[in-house]
């Protein structure tokens, strides 16, 4: 998945666009390009069980491993999916990545949106919220 910098009108058109939560802003981008459905399966859906030491959030499987980062107020936070949660880089466990973004913001934030994850063996980021489908 690739990063591209839009200016706050586009971001608000594309998502006054998004019918639900469900739909992505890459969903909205695809539609108005006349693109179709992306054929890219989520690489990190839980197809068979869970090995030992993944963390698992809302039927999303994360090898232990997988690294995530976030800017928040231009500070860079990362953090790892270990010992079946997500560990950040100060060592704080999380069972959500809500839960870990409200640790970092101390305000109500969607962990969805707020974190990218780079999956072990991976060079490219991409927003977890992709990888709930």
């Amino acid at each position: 998945m690739y990063t591209i910098e839009v200016d706050f009108e586009v971001y608000k058109q594309l998502t006054v666009r998004r019918a639900t939560e469900d739909v992505s802003h890459n969903d909205v981008i695809r539609k108005l390009l006349d693109l179709g459905q992306s054929q890219t399966a989520p690489a990190a859906k839980v197809a068979s069980g869970p090995t030992p030491g993944d963390w698992v959030a809302k039927g999303v499987r994360f090898p232990v491993g997988t690294d995530f980062r976030a800017n928040y107020k231009g500070v860079n936070h990362t953090a790892r999916a270990e010992g079946g949660a997500l560990v950040l880089s100060n060592g704080q466990r999380f069972d959500s990545p809500s839960a870990a973004a409200v640790s970092i913001t101390g305000s109500a934030v969607n962990g969805w949106r707020f974190w990218e994850c780079r999956l072990p063996g991976k060079s490219n980021w991409q927003l977890i919220e992709g990888l709930r489908r």
